[in-house]
C-alpha cells in the first residue's frame, strides 16, 4: 500500500552534510512506491517559535505553517534526519517540530536517522527525539539508522558511496512501513477517546 511519508530535516547551516542523506532517503522512499515529501527548514523559513500553529485563529496562521500542518496531517509516517549539536537536536529541527502539536503527529510512526562527521553517527539526539515525538503522540519505531563519518558516505553531488547503507535503509523503512500500515488501518477505525 503506498504511504505518504514526510522527511523532516534539521539543519540550516551553510555547509550542511545531512541534506545529502535526507535527499537520498527521499529517493529511496519514492523508489519503494511511496509518496515522499522532504521538509527542509531552509525552504519554509520559520521564525523562532512565538505562536504554535494551533494558537492562531482559524485561517490566520502564516501560509508556511498552514502548508506544513496540512502536509503533516496527511502523512502516514515520518522520517527525521538529525545531526547532533551539543549532544542534542539541532535548533532548526526543534523549532520546526515545536510549531506544531499532537494533531499533526499523533498515532503516526517516526523513524530516526542521525548523522555526524565523527564515529558515533550523531546518535545522542535519538533519545531526545523519542521523548519529543512521544509527547506529540507519535510512535518512534525501534530501528534507527546512525550515519557516522557522513562526509565519506556521500559524494559532493549526494551520490551514495557506501552500499551498506542501502541495506540499512531497507531495514529501517521496512519497519516504518509495517508500523505505518498498522497505524493507518487503526486510525481509519477511529482514534481512542
Amino acid at each position: 500500500m503506498p504511504l505518504k511519508i514526510s522527511i523532516l530535516y534539521g539543519s540550516v547551516r551553510t555547509e550542511r552534510l545531512g541534506i545529502k542523506a535526507a535527499r537520498w532517503l527521499t529517493e529511496v522512499i519514492t523508489t519503494k512506491g511511496h509518496e515522499a515529501k522532504l521538509i527542509d527548514p531552509l525552504e519554509y523559513n520559520l521564525p523562532l517559535l512565538d505562536k504554535r500553529f494551533k494558537e492562531f485563529e482559524l485561517g490566520l496562521a502564516p501560509t508556511n505553517l498552514t502548508e506544513l500542518s496540512n502536509i503533516f496531517r496527511a502523512a502516514d509516517a515520518f522520517v527525521i534526519v538529525s545531526g547532533e549539536y551539543n549532544h542534542s537536536v539541532p535548533p532548526a529541527l526543534k523549532n520546526l517540530i515545536d510549531h506544531f502539536n499532537a494533531p499533526e503527529f499523533e498515532y503516526r510512526p517516526v523513524a530516526i536517522v542521525t548523522y555526524s562527521n565523527g564515529s558515533f553517527g550523531g546518535i545522542r539526539p535519538t533519545e531526545h527525539l523519542r521523548e519529543i515525538m512521544s509527547d506529540l503522540g507519535a510512535v518512534t519505531i525501534p530501528a534507527i539508522m546512525p550515519i557516522p563519518n557522513i562526509q565519506d558516505v556521500f559524494d559532493a553531488d549526494g551520490k551514495l558511496l557506501d552500499a551498506k547503507y542501502t541495506e540499512r535503509a531497507d531495514k529501517l523503512l521496512n519497519q516504518l512501513e509495517w508500523y505505518a500500515t498498522a497505524l493507518k488501518e487503526q486510525r481509519g477505525k477511529g482514534l481512542p477517546s
